[in-house]
């Protein structure tokens, strides 16, 4: 009788997986067991997931795993293997187990709840809806119908949210009063968004106000028809996006009749030099950032690079809370690993940027692509290139919507009243409750 370690997965895809796993490489094997889709066999997909969790010591996913390959047909077993999946990152792999385990269990609140959570991992909020719509009749208030307003709203259906968040009762418990209270504020942003623009799927500076009071300042005037909707994929970014990023939150500002006494700068070579830059524009004093200080534009090029540099985790974490006054202000925000705090101003989404400075490429001589060597000019002088270069906006390839300044104007009038009231954190749902288990 073979031993489950000696037991290999028969599927090509997985099969490929366990030769990843073979070299060492857990990354690529995960890439492997997503590629082999959702109808992959449990069995084979625990095998694989149990052999990298021991690689990488997550034991309750090593045991979970191991259950399943010894009983993939088990509903314990592919419930507990979900929900380790869930609890160490992987929720691509957990929604095929909880899925199958909800359609044996429609009634049990406890598997619909994980598999919602495995959904909003994954972004999939439509999904989300539909299998808590098709239970309402069976659902608790909360945490069910608040998750339902909550996936409605990140899926972009205005209608249905605000119908149910109609017949959702303030909480008995109040560890859901916050999120109580972060619901009424988004659909609070929605009636003051949709005055002044359309709030359909495409979007995206709307949408990125209603879910976490983000304003939007520029949109990326590549790929709109083909799903990136204003959205950057990988961009090389210049001056003059930099500077049409500042002038936009300068408009931002006077239309919130905000006027910041000082830019505060945050640790790292790109945030510096555009801190510089955006004390010249807005007229102010630049100073190294200090927590609690009023009146400030805390100035970012990334957050996430911001997150890498010493003392950056601790400075985020002191931005949860804002200062009166103070706003954070993000040029280049990563729209595929959002930063773990929230700015209230955003130039730019993208999934990979280099920045102006950075080791961009060029044309060569030849007609070929190389790389060119980082601009190492002194912070000041580059901050300097920002404020004196051409704002103006890249054409694109035609297809998205005009972006005027006096349109992005006109939607910072119409948001005033709720902006910087925003969610800080990292936007993401509380539910659900962890303490039931399916059983």
């Amino acid at each position: 009788m073979f031993s489950r370690r000696n037991r290999r997965p028969k599927s090509p895809q997985l099969l490929k997986a366990w030769e990843c796993l073979d070299s060492g490489d857990i990354p690529a094997a995960l890439r492997q067991v997503r590629a082999a889709g959702e109808d992959a066999p449990p069995g084979e997909v625990a095998l694989v997931v149990g052999r990298a969790a021991r690689a990488v010591g997550f034991d309750d996913l090593e045991q979970a795993a191991a259950a399943l390959a010894a009983g993939p047909e088990q509903a314990q077993a592919l419930f507990d293997f979900g929900y380790a999946c869930v609890e160490r990152g992987l929720p691509q792999l957990a929604i095929p187990p909880l899925r199958e385990v909800l359609r044996r269990n429609p009634g049990s609140p406890g598997v619909l709840r994980e598999l919602v959570s495995a959904y909003e991992r994954e972004g999939r909020h439509q999904e989300a809806v539909a299998e808590l719509a098709r239970r309402e009749a069976d659902f608790a208030d909360w945490p069910d119908r608040y998750l339902l307003v909550f996936n409605a709203l990140m899926a972009g259906d205005l209608a249905l949210a605000r119908r149910q968040h109609a017949l959702l009762p303030d909480p008995e418990n109040e560890v859901w009063l916050s999120a109580r209270e972060r619901q009424n504020r988004m659909l609070e942003r929605a009636a003051l968004a949709e005055s002044a623009t359309a709030l359909d799927l495409t979007d995206l500076r709307g949408w990125q106000f209603v879910i976490g009071g983000t304003v939007l300042g520029t949109l990326s005037p590549f790929g709109f028809a083909a799903g990136m909707t204003g959205r950057y994929a990988w961009l090389q970014d210049t001056p003059g996006q930099c500077l049409h990023g500042l002038l936009r939150l300068k408009s931002l500002l006077a239309a919130a009749e905000v006027y910041p006494r000082s830019v505060s700068l945050l640790p790292g070579r790109s945030s510096r030099i555009l801190g510089l830059a955006a004390a010249e524009v807005l007229g102010v004093r630049a100073e190294p950032f200090a927590a609690g200080r009023e009146d400030t534009v805390v100035v970012a090029y990334d957050l996430n690079d911001v997150a890498e540099e010493d003392g950056g985790p601790e400075i985020l974490g002191q931005l949860f809370e804002r200062a009166p006054g103070q706003v954070l202000h993000e040029h280049a925000s990563c729209w595929t690993d959002t930063p773990v705090v929230t700015a209230d101003s955003v130039a730019l989404l993208h999934q990979s940027v280099v920045a102006p400075w950075g080791e961009q490429l060029r044309q060569g001589a030849d007609g070929g692509v190389e790389p060119a060597p980082a601009d190492d000019r002194p912070e000041a002088e580059l901050a300097d290139a920002i404020t004196a270069a051409d704002p103006a906006a890249d054409e694109g390839d035609g297809e998205g919507p005009a972006d005027s300044d006096e349109a992005f104007a006109a939607f910072a009038g119409a948001v005033r009243g709720g902006w910087l009231r925003g969610d800080r954190a990292r936007l993401n749902s509380i539910g659900p409750v962890r303490s039931s288990r399916f059983a």
